[in-house]
């Protein structure tokens, strides 16, 4: 009888935690992936019912495919010495969704990725671990890197846009040239590599024809022809359509740029909702990570399906006041950039980046275009975000343990 009501008990408290995954994966896709194509209806280039079924299914697929690493990270770096439990998991997915909810109500973005680590941390300390001082360290130096990268790049993407000397039938598609090298070396999930989890699709197309000598920076000759030819296709390809229509060729490339952000998101968000849940699902249950990353993938693309159309109107008319050129500086670094913390298992807020490479790309022109006050609260948001999400993680897990027994 007691061995039964334990099994009840430990159904309960799985069913509970895949319910908040699931809540907190569609909160996010509701809100976390909409500005990749919120320029691009901005522009025109596209409905928002048609958008919001596109970054559906774009986000759910690099979710599934770039989800892994951020996930691991969420649900086994942040703290040492314990493993999260389903208890654990429910209350710092709940702590984490609420503060994102506090946010879309006073409408002030609450980056995910500060209200997720800090409210695991909180539980984890809760739990008896000890705090990943290491870990903590490498997530902190790159979250103040990213305005400066984020801001950087955007203003260097939209300086070149401006220039006289540089035509827009040369700076666009190479805009596309360099985003289509790097597309040819993200790690996916699809592809596969006998070395690692993830393949690209540079290094398995050297592969099929022999790799080639090994060059100073480590990869081969075959990795780098490729990526030159990828590369040297985005260009033609954007080339061709701006030398017809500078307008509609620009707008092509905006529309094929918020995809591939989009797809970014996907992968460097989903993680957020599925890391608590790592333990379980991996050890205790002994299921695939595939089927935690499929389980996060249904739920942002349900949220992008439900909840994404009315945020998209929104922004897109702050997009549309900026301009398809200032938007495309700001994508850029948003692509970059979650592909660079995807990669290094570092979750991030798309929206910070965004946000920043806005403000980038507003003084190529001699101004932001954005209110220094509202700057100003969103970044003090953002610091007590971190904070207090560690405080109430830490107090809700003791209220459940003390309640339901932990």
């Amino acid at each position: 009888m007691m061995n039964g009501m334990v099994a009840l008990s430990f159904v309960v408290l799985v069913g509970a935690a895949v319910v908040t995954c699931l809540f907190m994966a569609w909160v996010l896709g509701a809100n976390s992936n909409s500005p990749p194509f919120a320029p691009a209806i901005g522009a025109n280039a596209i409905s928002t019912m048609q958008a919001a079924f596109v970054i559906g299914l774009l986000a759910a697929a690099g979710a599934l495919m770039q989800g892994g690493s951020i996930s691991e990270t969420v649900g086994a770096d942040l703290i040492d010495g314990v493993a999260i439990t389903p208890l654990a998991a429910t209350a710092g997915l709940l702590t984490a969704a609420t503060f994102m909810a506090i946010g879309i109500y006073t409408r002030y973005p609450i980056p995910a990725a500060f209200a997720t680590t800090g409210a695991m941390v909180g539980v984890g300390l809760s739990l008896g671990g000890d705090p990943a001082i290491a870990t903590y360290q490498r997530l902190g130096i790159f979250w103040l890197l990213v305005p400066f990268m984020s801001g950087g790049l955007a203003y260097a993407t939209a300086v070149t846009l401006r220039r006289d000397d540089i035509p827009e039938s040369v700076g666009v598609p190479l805009l596309a040239g360099i985003v289509g090298a790097i597309v040819a070396n993200i790690r996916l999930g699809v592809i596969p590599d006998p070395t690692a989890d993830q393949g690209t699709l540079s290094r398995f197309l050297s592969r099929q024809v022999g790799g080639g000598p090994t060059l100073a920076a480590g990869a081969d000759l075959g990795t780098v022809l490729v990526t030159i030819g990828v590369g040297a296709l985005a260009f033609y390809w954007v080339r061709k359509r701006v030398l017809v229509d500078v307008d509609g060729g620009i707008r092509s490339f905006l529309l094929v740029l918020g995809g591939i952000v989009a797809f970014s998101s996907g992968g460097s968000q989903v993680g957020l909702a599925t890391g608590p849940l790592e333990n379980l699902f991996r050890i205790e249950l002994g299921l695939p990570g595939t089927t935690l990353l499929a389980l996060g993938a249904a739920g942002i693309l349900a949220g992008a399906w439900m909840g994404a159309p009315r945020l998209l109107q929104a922004t897109s008319r702050e997009y549309a006041q900026l301009g398809v050129r200032r938007s495309i500086a700001a994508l850029v670094p948003g692509f970059i950039i979650a592909q660079l913390a995807i990669a290094l298992g570092i979750p991030i807020s798309l929206n910070n980046i965004i946000l920043s490479g806005v403000i980038g790309g507003g003084l190529a022109a001699g101004s932001a275009g954005v209110s220094r006050r509202k700057i100003g609260v969103t970044v003090t948001f953002w610091l007590l975000t971190l904070g207090s999400s560690i405080v109430v993680g830490y107090g809700l897990y003791q209220l459940f343990a003390a309640v339901i027994g932990g």
